[in-house]
């Protein structure tokens, strides 16, 4: 069965294979940050070109299983689609710097509390960009995650900004994502596709300056460089797909996986430190994304 008959959405209910999809991609973006500490000692430009480079593959592999190659041409050849294009892959490699540089320096807490944070700012994106109305239960989870950000600063003297770095990135791409005309696979190729020749660059003037660790005598970096594509690539395909087969309520719970995953490995495998101030944020940012879930699964009774 090709894969373009298992996302054909037929009507608004959990399928179990849109689960297992789903549920599979946000696992492994929850484990993401131990791939990304074993690259620690790689340049953060380094693992965003090999990220890119390998993606295209990966990504091309399954437009051709999928019979989509023609979609992805007519963008190509479409001035319009490729600007738009080109401002949705520099958000998401803006999204993915940040990110790897958190987790490379210490700072995993911060993804995972980037991406607890998202969908509150994504309604507050809504609210501001799109004009569309806030409950009262909207309302009380973006005034808890506002408070916890305010913990954070009290704490720190300033704003969290690797948190609110990658929730503003991953919220301008994702708004910025639902205006492009394309699904979501042949998406994210044309993205890959428009980084493709500063990736390349950036690897070959590395590599002639001495400051590549792909192929320089370090197997094992050499190695996960190479996976790049298989990581970065297969998890957004296995949401994008998965996502077609789940109703928008499971998709929004699904996604706090992710996050609870990586601030389990920040906490307990690389032993990040929990002060009080993020003792008080997260707890408040929990009790947000429960308010925000039974303000949405309210709505969706009415």
């Amino acid at each position: 069965m090709r894969m373009s008959q298992i996302a054909a959405p037929t009507e608004n209910t959990d399928s179990p294979r849109g689960l297992a999809f789903a549920l599979t991609a946000y696992v492994l973006w929850g484990f993401l940050p131990l791939y990304m500490k074993a690259l620690s000692d790689v340049p953060v430009l380094e693992v965003l070109a090999h990220r890119v480079i390998w993606s295209v593959p990966v990504a091309g592999l399954i437009l051709i299983w999928l019979g989509r190659t023609n979609d992805l041409r007519v963008a190509m050849g479409n001035p319009r689609m490729l600007a738009m294009g080109a401002l949705t892959a520099a958000l998401i490699v803006c999204n993915w710097g940040i990110y790897v540089w958190a987790v490379q320096h210490g700072f995993a807490l911060d993804a995972a509390l980037g991406y607890y944070i998202n969908p509150l700012v994504s309604i507050g994106v809504g609210a501001i960009v799109l004009r569309e109305p806030l409950n009262r239960l909207q309302l009380l989870a973006i005034a808890l995650a506002a408070l916890a950000v305010a913990v954070l600063t009290w704490e720190a003297g300033t704003l969290p900004v690797l948190a609110l770095g990658m929730t503003l990135s991953w919220a301008a791409y994702a708004f910025a994502k639902k205006q492009l005309p394309i699904g979501p696979n042949q998406g994210f190729m044309l993205e890959v596709l428009i980084l493709l020749p500063v990736a390349i660059g950036y690897v070959i003037w590395a590599q002639l300056t001495g400051n590549a660790r792909f192929m320089a005598g370090h197997p094992v970096d050499t190695v996960l460089l190479a996976c790049a594509g298989v990581v970065t690539a297969i998890p957004l395909i296995l949401y994008a797909n998965g996502a077609k087969l789940l109703r928008l309520s499971t998709i929004a719970i699904l996604q706090y996986v992710s996050p609870t995953l990586i601030f389990l490995v920040a906490v307990f495998v690389f032993g990040e430190p929990f002060g009080t101030a993020k003792m008080i944020a997260f707890p408040l940012i929990w009790a947000a994304l429960i308010v925000y879930s039974a303000g949405m699964f309210r709505q969706r009774r009415v």
